[in-house]
């Protein structure tokens, strides 16, 4: 992962590298926003800090690739925090993506301890969030986070992913605006899910990627979806990456700095 990150840092560019006047502007007032200093981030902000001290103990079901730092089961909360949840300042582009994009429906695929998903709520509460989880314990860990804060739109789909998200999107009466996998960090089941997604799409939905260079397995998935026919504009940011569906725009990939 290193000798990736070194590739990406000597490939990628900043807005001076943009031809596309979409995505020239959406860098500049979305993307590389360096002071974002909303009052909603501080109630999540504290969560986090309260997460990252908790000694409370539960056991993890992994239905996934599974943890690099620790292959034990039982987990302390401070240790998923820590490992699992994504930094801040990804939450905070989440936030500011669905405020530029405005998304009536929401999926978010790995819900965890719920602090993402927490941004994705804030950013849009009249928005159809749904969050599929396959741990138990987690996923209740979570469901406690959303009452707590108030996140009345947030469904959480519990179960094997493989299993519910089919199921749930053929009930879905709803395009998919913006979706968030941060799942199956394997090529098929990543892949799998994408295209499980892609009818349900429509012309200007967003979709973001996490772990992109994670293993060989997801940079290929990476790869795949990139190439798709259906894609038009992909942004790689290393850590996720952002693929929209815009008929209107020529495919295009960028690498840009983040």
């Amino acid at each position: 992962m290193i000798a990736a990150y070194i590739k990406y840092l000597l490939r990628s560019g900043n807005e001076h590298a943009i031809h596309s006047p979409f995505l020239f502007e959406l860098y500049n007032q979305v993307i590389a926003v360096r002071k974002d200093n909303n009052p909603e981030y501080e109630a999540i902000r504290k969560l986090r800090n309260e997460l990252l001290r908790s000694d409370e103990q539960i056991e993890i079901l992994d239905l996934g690739a599974g943890s690099r730092i620790n292959k034990s089961n039982l987990r302390k909360i401070r240790t998923i925090a820590k490992n699992a949840e994504k930094p801040a300042k990804f939450g905070r582009l989440f936030y500011r993506l669905i405020r530029r994009f405005q998304p009536a429906t929401i999926i978010e695929l790995g819900t965890s301890l719920g602090l993402t998903t927490l941004y994705m709520s804030k950013a849009k509460p009249d928005a159809q969030l749904i969050t599929f989880e396959g741990c138990p314990q987690t996923a209740g860990k979570a469901q406690e986070h959303f009452e707590r804060e108030g996140a009345e739109n947030v469904e959480v789909v519990l179960g094997n992913i493989d299993e519910t998200l089919p199921k749930r999107l053929e009930t879905l009466d709803r395009p998919i605006d913006f979706a968030y996998f941060d799942a199956n960090h394997r090529y098929e089941p990543t892949v799998r899910y994408f295209e499980q997604c892609l009818p349900h799409i429509q012309n200007g939905s967003l979709f973001i990627f996490d772990d992109i260079y994670w293993s060989e397995e997801m940079t290929r998935a990476w790869e795949y979806i990139k190439a798709h026919p259906q894609v038009t504009v992909t942004v790689d940011l290393f850590w996720i990456g952002l693929v929209f569906f815009r008929s209107e725009q020529v495919k295009e990939d960028f690498v840009l700095r983040f």
